[in-house]
């Protein structure tokens, strides 16, 4: 049950960049998975069963609410004997690419999320969210054209600052 929980958070949270949002829309999710695990079907892996589900809520929440940035300041930890600077780069590197993704459509979003961070194959995106197979390879595709363009200054080599 740990496994199903930790899954429905990660994934709650990368869709909705929010903890505190991602923790509701877990609590939701799981809630509706256990209510409703008798309707479950073995058509599907009870995995993409379950990323229907948390998907399906986090992307009602982001519509009702307005998208907040987060401000939050995250502690950077560095490690001896690691290049600092190194570490620095990575930390705006990883902060950038989670502002881009935050800026695509939903439904672009849910399929980075689930392909790139949750590692699901395409036809269990496809299961997971009542989509076409191609219509999802088509939402990766212009997905990642998106995030090429929101992340262009690292394509040339810059930083921000």
């Amino acid at each position: 049950m740990r496994d199903i929980e930790n899954h429905v958070y990660r994934t709650a949270y990368y869709i909705l960049g929010n903890e505190q949002d991602a923790l509701d829309a877990s609590q939701e999710a799981l809630i509706r998975i256990y209510t409703k695990i008798n309707s479950y079907e073995e058509k599907a892996q009870f995995k993409t069963w379950i990323q229907r589900i948390v998907t399906n809520i986090c992307i009602d929440k982001f519509r009702r609410t307005k998208p907040v940035v987060s401000i939050e300041e995250h502690d950077m930890v560095f490690r001896e004997k690691q290049d600092v600077e190194e570490e620095v780069l990575s930390a705006y590197a990883a902060k950038d690419i989670r502002e881009a993704i935050d800026k695509l459509p939903d439904h672009h979003r849910a399929v980075v999320v689930l392909r790139y961070l949750q590692d699901f194959s395409y036809n269990e995106i496809a299961d997971s969210l009542d989509l076409p197979l191609n219509t999802v390879k088509s939402y990766l595709f212009r997905a990642r054209q998106q995030l090429q363009t929101l992340l262009h200054d690292y394509q040339k080599g810059g930083v921000r600052g």
